[in-house]
């Protein structure tokens, strides 16, 4: 007999009481009622990107990241920090409810990927981050977020209608896994965010997955990278007080929000949900260049970035047509 949804969801019940039961205790603990409440700017944005994060290949740090930096003006080193505590919160609750759900995954991409994540993760914080200024930073977040929405609108269509599972064994989840890990890994020791895309792109254009589990597998990924992440950055001792006081308004928002996207999309469109966020990513692009002063290396930047990234997509695409003749153009 078919255990019933009720009971396939106590570990995710389990989990939600145990988090609000710390969350208070750590209220009580630090006298943090007032500056929670003081705070709820973030909460609410994050009710947004918590809903984001759970039917799209998008953490919930996407909304986070702009909204700290642009919105608010604050270093870019801490709306990374805040979107990595944030997910580990948030992208933990929606995994913890997939497996629960039963969503399939595409479980080797994901081991695969896990240890080059941290490669990526530690190559990044201790390589690239004291190598960029913020306004780089700033630019690659932009051009993560609209070459991704570019691949959106121009593919939604099509990669809605895919039904297919990869192939995933072997050497060849070995090399994909190594390549979006340290990619994503490096992606989101600058921002925060970054690897949940990255796979999703790979599974969806080189090997034609079904978009449900690619978005699953890359919500899991997200989790997990973004919980080493929040250790490395504990360990370092370089997670702002700024950023708890900002997690403690935001996290019991994000710990249901996520979730509840993830369900939501069973309702709605995913066809629609996926449009509205390329219009969040083109909003977000926009805005980014309009904060960030542009001079001609700027430029020369983002263009590069954007044109690299179609390319990688197009290359992509051309693999994925030629492994499955068959599926939508």
């Amino acid at each position: 007999m078919e255990p019933s949804l009720f009971t396939r969801l106590r570990p995710w019940l389990a989990w939600v009481v145990a988090f609000y039961g710390v969350w208070l205790a750590l209220q009580h603990h630090f006298g943090a009622w007032a500056d929670t409440a003081a705070h709820w700017p973030i909460a609410l944005a994050m009710a947004l990107g918590s809903y984001v994060a759970g039917p799209t290949p998008m953490g919930g740090g996407t909304v986070g990241f702009p909204v700290l930096v642009l919105f608010f003006d604050l270093p870019p080193g801490l709306g990374r920090n805040f979107a990595l505590v944030i997910q580990s919160v948030g992208m933990t609750s929606a995994s913890i409810f997939i497996l629960c759900t039963r969503i399939p995954i595409e479980t080797r991409a994901i081991l695969w990927t896990l240890p080059a994540a941290l490669v990526g993760l530690l190559v990044g914080t201790f390589v690239f981050v004291p190598l960029l200024d913020d306004t780089t930073v700033k630019l690659v977040f932009a051009c993560l977020w609209m070459s991704f929405g570019a691949l959106t609108l121009a593919r939604n269509h099509a990669l809605c209608q895919l039904t297919g599972r990869p192939e995933l064994r072997g050497a060849l989840a070995a090399r994909v896994g190594a390549l979006v890990g340290l990619a994503g890994g490096v992606t989101a020791a600058l921002t925060g965010v970054g690897i949940d895309m990255i796979l999703y792109a790979v599974l969806v254009l080189s090997f034609r997955c079904e978009v449900v589990t690619a978005i699953a597998s890359s919500v899991i990924i997200m989790a997990a990278t973004s919980l080493m992440g929040t250790a490395l950055h504990l360990a370092l001792g370089d997670l702002e007080p700024e950023v708890f006081a900002h997690w403690l308004a935001a996290s019991p928002v994000v710990i249901l929000g996520a979730p509840l996207g993830a369900y939501l999309v069973t309702l709605i469109s995913r066809e629609r949900t996926m449009r509205l966020v390329a219009i969040l990513c083109t909003f977000s692009f926009v805005w980014t260049l309009v904060q960030v002063p542009l001079g001609p290396a700027e430029i020369a930047f983002v263009l590069a970035n954007l044109a690299l990234a179609w390319v990688l997509f197009a290359l992509m695409d051309r693999r994925g047509r030629a492994r499955a003749p068959q599926g939508p153009p």
